[in-house]
């Protein structure tokens, strides 16, 4: 089948959504469309002109990760950044869409294994080189580990092969059919040979200039991009982990933009302040790791399940803001999404006590919750899981860290019995969600192991037909909970304050920050 500039625009919202969800109940919102905190004043974003040029300064809560290399990032937060530089085949938008990037038209093979491109002529990086098929061909070879035998991103051990028959077309052979697999082609294409670590050399609206570690990171606007320019000249990211302290750094006119932000931290602004409601499209849960006692039994973590009031995290975090989930999915994936696996349990703290003593724990036991430090939303919610489990005996330790320390003990070192994280589907994709509870996945930081699981995972992603491909990501969903993998929670309400006139920030239905958009008013 031909996918023309059309058809790719076209081809994500089939995958996820094809309308607007409404704010915080349920999927993205935007300035303009979006009502704000009743408490909160929101100016009309559509009565000051857009200036161009001007210095954007955005807080941020945590750095990046320790690579910048753009096919080695973890943290949703290092991608929500690096989204500015780094440009694949394809881009999402707003929308749900997946348009043409740096290519400008492909064709997926009527059996679903094949992919062609054709390169968009006038696409530059940001060292002034055009982009040429051997720089495609050497990002996504990197990428797919064609050389290594180790992709550094999982979905590219699906590719079976890259041809560039002439100077314009790119050929990707999978070993298996996967429609899907397009998304996943918003993989960075980066110079051929280049060391993305050293040289971060993209092709998106804005160019890295530095990083000071602990401190901020600075882009600035590429002249040469082949897309619609950015408004501002250049993006200072502050990094300030202490929550206080960014909304104060806000108040006091040292930034520009702050996005994540709690009720509460809103309520603190005063009248000068813009703020955007809407999804922060991730899967907040208390993530369990799976091989440790006693979250090796199931049954200890069906009775946590039941411990769980969704409904009063929400209500204390966001004014009930937010959408309940009730497994690795969350509602921007329209089609996929399973709003009925939210009461297979119901906040139920007898039958959760029955189930301990069922299995050996009538006075409950101790746990501890490691939490990144940074993320306030995340440490909230501890407070309040904490609180839940007193009721079926069970005392939480919250132990927060900094996110270095969560990264190397919680996500890579698998060091730890519980946390409370947020996580993202990098690539947009239902496959993305799922993919990192398969037994081999490099991703599986929870340690969930099921053959049942790891083979229906392997029919949804070789299975072409949509009906068909929907319900086994539904049964995956539904192994999840029924297994009560992790505690699922929510979809968080995203709050983002903009002051000094600021405005043009919108909502993608994926975890990044498009700061091309942002202007100053006059």
């Amino acid at each position: 089948m031909r996918h023309t500039k059309r058809t790719i625009a076209l081809f994500l919202a089939t995958l996820m959504m094809t309308a607007a969800l409404s704010a915080c109940s349920g999927g993205k919102g935007n300035e303009t469309s979006t009502q704000p905190p009743a408490e909160t004043p929101n100016a009309d974003n559509n009565s000051a002109e857009p200036v161009m040029g001007g210095d954007l300064t955005v807080g941020i809560a945590q750095d990046l990760d320790d690579s910048l290399d753009p096919h080695k990032m973890v943290s949703a937060g290092t991608r929500e950044v690096m989204f500015n530089v780094f440009e694949g085949l394809v881009k999402p938008d707003t929308a749900g869409n997946l348009n043409p990037a740096v290519a400008s038209d492909v064709e997926i093979s009527e059996t679903g294994d094949t992919f062609t491109f054709t390169l968009r002529d006038d696409v530059l990086f940001h060292n002034g080189n055009p982009v040429t098929v051997k720089d495609v061909n050497y990002s996504l070879s990197r990428v797919a580990g064609l050389d290594t035998g180790k992709p550094l991103i999982d979905e590219f051990s699906a590719v079976e092969s890259i041809d560039t028959p002439d100077d314009k077309t790119v050929v990707i052979k999978l070993k298996e059919p996967n429609i899907e697999f397009l998304a996943s082609l918003t993989a960075a294409i980066i110079p051929d040979g280049s060391d993305p670590t050293a040289d971060m050399i993209g092709t998106g609206p804005f160019k890295f200039v530095s990083r000071s570690p602990q401190d901020n990171i600075i882009l600035e606007k590429f002249d040469g991009y082949w897309g619609t320019p950015a408004y501002v000249d250049k993006v200072t990211y502050k990094i300030i982990d202490n929550a206080e302290a960014l909304i104060m750094s806000l108040k006091g006119g040292a930034l520009d933009l702050v996005a994540h932000l709690t009720s509460a931290q809103v309520k603190e602004l005063g009248d000068n302040f813009t703020v955007a409601e809407g999804t922060m499209n991730l899967v907040q849960a208390v993530y369990l790791n799976n091989n440790v006692e006693p979250f090796n039994n199931m049954k200890v973590r069906q009775a946590l399940s039941y411990a769980i009031d969704r409904n009063a995290i929400m209500d204390y975090l966001a004014d009930g803001r937010g959408t309940a989930v009730g497994s690795s999915m969350y509602p921007a994936f329209k089609k996929y999404f399973r709003p009925e696996l939210v009461d297979h349990y119901k906040y139920d703290a007898e039958k959760a006590k029955q189930l301990l003593a069922d299995v050996g724990y009538p006075e409950g036991f101790d746990m501890t919750i490691t939490v990144p430090s940074n993320y306030k939303p995340h440490v909230e919610t501890a407070e309040v899981v904490a609180q839940q489990m007193k009721a079926i005996g069970v005392t939480v330790d919250i132990q927060t860290v900094d996110w270095e320390t969560w990264l190397s003990e919680v996500y890579q070192g698998r060091n730890y019995q519980s946390t409370i994280i947020g996580v993202d589907a990098s690539t947009m994709t239902a496959s993305a969600m799922l993919k990192r509870f398969t037994s081999d996945s490099g991703s599986n930081f929870v340690n969930f192991s099921d053959p049942e699981y790891d083979k229906v995972f392997k029919e949804a992603v070789a299975c072409t037909d949509d009906a068909e491909q929907i319900e086994l990501y539904g049964e995956l969903q539904t192994i999840l909970t029924k297994n009560a993998a992790n505690l699922y929670i929510q979809d968080l309400c995203d709050l983002v304050a903009m002051g000094n006139g600021v405005k043009g920030y919108e909502f993608y239905p994926l975890y990044v920050m498009d700061m091309s958009k942002v202007y100053f008013t006059k």
